[in-house]
């Protein structure tokens, strides 16, 4: 079996890491790793795939930093010229990108069998591209890996059942790494040699464009922050992008623990160490989940809405009010929510294997 993955952003490569090494336990399957290069990262040297176990891909298409429509368009055409090459029994996709959409129509067109990573999320905003990518996606797929229930119910209500496709509750990829990295977790050389002060801090990220570019929002939501940072450390890594434009709002933000980008290790151990996460981040919500954190969402919608209904995620919006009661509400996470198994308890990608080898 020959498997074609296409990634295209830094997180899909750690996700699709813990495939890889399954699929490496297996000497009959074959995987060819495609980049896009959707997302330019300077972290994702040969550094990065050494560090993070990952194997380096085979393809690089060097296609990004163009318009929706350029880059999925010029994807689809290199993308079907690997596949012509490889002649793949599978193509497999990850996630909601524009490389996820540009690899399942290349698929779907040359009549090859498309798997689908982290399939049935919605966040039923269709303004957001995520969401137009992850569904289109679904639609040509044959075989749709559910991190959730509620991911398969929401294809349940699609009328997947009527459709020729299986749907599969996989586990989600992201605990099967969480659980891999967090013995390899480094803490960031930013902070070292500062006053830091283990689980006394607050872990914050702020990247979402629904938040960097709404003026009202930022200001509303970095208002909170630094108030809530005069009794409580809060550390947020911000990108050179979000901190121009805060710079050029002129926002009091002289409370806030600012550094600079960091790895996925560092990343790991900053979330390990936190008393509590807010973040506009999708799979943050669920890393803190994994390692047993309360979040606060910064966000009027989110995927995982089961960390929701459990109560260990808030949904909050950038309402100074929602904020600040989430805040004083949620700190302590109820230990008993993580022996729920809500994301396959790290044996995702070993099912999502098992299942490729048997389709029929």
């Amino acid at each position: 079996m020959k498997i074609l993955t296409i990634l295209g952003a830094r997180p899909q490569f750690i996700k699709a890491g813990s495939v890889s090494r399954e699929i490496a336990k297996y000497k009959e399957i074959e995987e060819v790793i495609v980049h896009t290069g959707q997302h330019y990262d300077a972290n994702m040297s040969d550094i990065f795939f050494e560090e993070m176990q990952i194997p380096k891909p085979n393809y690089f298409l060097g296609i990004g930093g163009k318009s929706h429509g350029a880059m999925t368009g010029q994807m689809i055409e290199k993308i079907e010229e690997v596949c012509l090459k490889e002649n793949p029994d599978w193509v497999m996709v990850y996630g909601d990108t524009n490389s996820t959409l540009a690899g399942a129509i290349v698929a779907s067109k040359l009549h090859i069998k498309l798997a689908h990573v982290e399939a049935g999320l919605r966040s039923f905003n269709m303004k957001m591209p995520e969401e137009v990518n992850r569904i289109l996606t679904d639609r040509v797929s044959q075989i749709l890996f559910c991190p959730t229930d509620t991911a398969v119910e929401n294809l349940k209500n699609e009328g997947y059942d009527n459709l020729d496709v299986k749907v599969v509750k996989s586990g989600d990829v992201m605990q099967d790494g969480a659980m891999f990295y967090k013995k390899l977790a480094l803490e960031p050389k930013q902070i070292q040699n500062s006053k830091f002060k283990i689980q006394n801090y607050i872990l914050c990220t702020i990247h979402r464009a629904e938040n960097t570019d709404n003026e009202q929002r930022l200001r509303d939501i970095f208002e909170v922050l630094n108030e809530i940072a005069k009794e409580k450390q809060i550390i947020l890594p911000l990108h050179p992008r979000t901190k121009n434009i805060l710079n050029n709002l002129k926002l009091n933000i002289q409370n806030l623990t600012l550094i600079d980008p960091v790895g996925y290790l560092e990343m790991v151990w900053l979330i390990d160490n936190c008393s509590l996460v807010m973040t506009d981040s999708g799979g943050l919500q669920k890393e803190a989940y994994f390692f047993e954190k309360q979040s606060i969402t910064l966000r009027d919608e989110t995927e995982w809405v089961e960390l929701v209904e459990l109560g260990v995620n808030s949904l909050v919006g950038a309402d100074y009010t929602k904020i600040i009661d989430a805040y004083k509400n949620n700190s302590t996470f109820n230990t008993q929510h993580s022996k729920l198994n809500l994301y396959g308890g790290g044996k995702a990608s070993e099912n999502i294997i098992k299942e490729l080898i048997s389709y029929e």
